[in-house]
């Protein structure tokens, strides 16, 4: 009885220690938005609503999915971010560099193509939460080949 009761010890403290670790603690919001694959269209903005965090500095990434049919060796992005309550609004402009000069993907992936750039250092009170937008800014209106736009916050 001994012998079960050690080998049910050990599966248990593996488990725990397996679910520590794939823990990420300090990503506190990443979610996707959906844009059309056949066309992102220049007025089309994707927004993004983080809930209220804890004081403290902030990492935020724009993540994007393109596929074999974005036409472009770069993705211009402008994205928006208001600090509330105070409505204090922060303006970025991304370029992207997504394609090589050969016409090789930069990221990786098989048939969807996985992108994330750094953005912004954000410094935020306890409390404070952000709401944030996201459009492309290319002379082409529509821009087909992008399949989702991300956003992720790490706490530093």
């Amino acid at each position: 009885m001994r012998r079960n009761n050690k080998w049910i010890c050990l599966g248990i403290m593996l488990a725990v220690a397996i679910g520590l670790a794939s823990c990420d603690r300090k990503t506190i919001y990443y979610h996707y938005e959906h844009a059309p694959v056949e066309g992102w269209e220049k007025g089309d903005v994707l927004s993004f609503e983080v809930p209220p965090v804890s004081e403290g500095t902030y990492r935020e990434e724009v993540g994007l999915r393109i596929d074999k049919s974005y036409p472009f060796l770069g993705l211009c992005l402008v994205i928006k971010q208001t600090i509330l309550p105070s409505g204090y609004v922060h303006l970025d402009t991304l370029n992207c560099n997504l394609i090589d000069q050969d016409g090789n993907n930069k990221g990786p992936g098989l048939s969807y193509y996985q992108y994330s750039f750094h953005v912004n250092t954000l410094r935020l009170q306890e409390g404070d939460s952000l709401y944030i937008t996201v459009n492309h800014n290319m002379k082409r209106e529509m821009m087909p080949g992008i399949a989702d736009v991300g956003i992720r916050l790490d706490k530093q």
